[in-house]
């Protein structure tokens, strides 16, 4: 159709009246996709994600986007955005009904976007392309996508370089992850590989200073006077980390309530980066 929303360059958008037109397969049946994995595409939602995602296309790294589907009463307000993405870049829109069809369930935002994502670098290439002076979040069996998500927006407010995972913890590209991260998975750099113990030796040798998370550490967060690289290492909830782990490296503990068993990872891997950053002098 020829675009007549305002800002939208005339011939831009491409209406969707049938769910099944072959163009937007990407965006069928979004919640079993997610499930079965997208092969290093992801599903980007919402406009704070999809700004994310322009910003990331633009920049000449490892995200591409390959195409938006939009509602289509939603395009007048997001042509500023609409435009942050190259003409190459093909913009379908839909009424609610066909957009609904096509999700699986009623998408309200509105705003939905396919990208790619090249494979992230082995785990000992991206450590040795941190600085000397560095900050990294380590995640250790965390299978929480909401977690997962919080790592990441964690990771980008207070500067660290890099969230590295370990094998067991789940996918960041997952959609729901990207959300809550607010498109920081599309920032930070990362690697999702190899078990905890291979992540942490790799740092080790690396230079980094290791601090694991737990409320048994002997140390509280606010006590500690980092070097110039330091690693922060995150359990899941319930069980944190091994024993192992919390006996061979640092260990430090964020002082709370008595009677509470724990802090949600989220909230714990903000307090913790906030506290390292602020001491090593990272921010403003």
């Amino acid at each position: 159709m020829q675009a007549t929303e305002a800002g939208v360059e005339a011939g831009r958008l491409v209406e969707i009246t049938d769910p099944g037109d072959a163009r937007i397969a990407e965006f069928t049946s979004i919640r079993e996709r997610d499930l079965t994995g997208r092969q290093r595409q992801f599903i980007a939602e919402g406009t704070v994600v999809l700004s994310m995602l322009a910003k990331a296309h633009g920049s000449a790294g490892p995200v591409r986007a390959e195409k938006l589907l939009l509602l289509k009463n939603r395009v007048a307000g997001l042509s500023d955005l609409i435009d942050q993405f190259p003409a190459d870049v093909p913009v379908f829109v839909a009424e609610t009904a066909v957009l609904d069809a096509i999700a699986g369930f009623h998408l309200h935002r509105g705003v939905l976007a396919v990208g790619s994502r090249a494979a992230p670098p082995d785990l000992a290439s991206l450590v040795s392309q941190l600085p000397d002076n560095a900050l990294v979040l380590v995640g250790c069996g965390i299978s929480n996508h909401d977690n997962i998500g919080a790592l990441f927006r964690n990771a980008a407010g207070f500067t660290a370089d890099a969230v590295l995972l370990d094998e067991t913890c789940c996918d960041p590209l997952y959609r729901k992850a990207l959300r809550v991260s607010v498109g920081s998975v599309l920032a930070v750099p990362y690697a999702r590989q190899e078990n905890a113990e291979t992540v942490l030796r790799t740092l080790a040798e690396a230079g980094f200073e290791i601090w694991a998370l737990s409320p048994s550490g002997t140390v509280e967060i606010g006590g500690i006077e980092p070097g110039q690289r330091v690693a922060l290492v995150m359990g899941t909830e319930g069980e944190g980390l091994p024993a192992a782990i919390l006996e061979r490296f640092h260990s430090a503990r964020i002082a709370q309530a008595p009677g509470l068993d724990s802090l949600n990872v989220g909230t714990a891997s903000g307090i913790a980066l906030y506290a390292i950053a602020r001491a090593m002098g990272r921010l403003g």
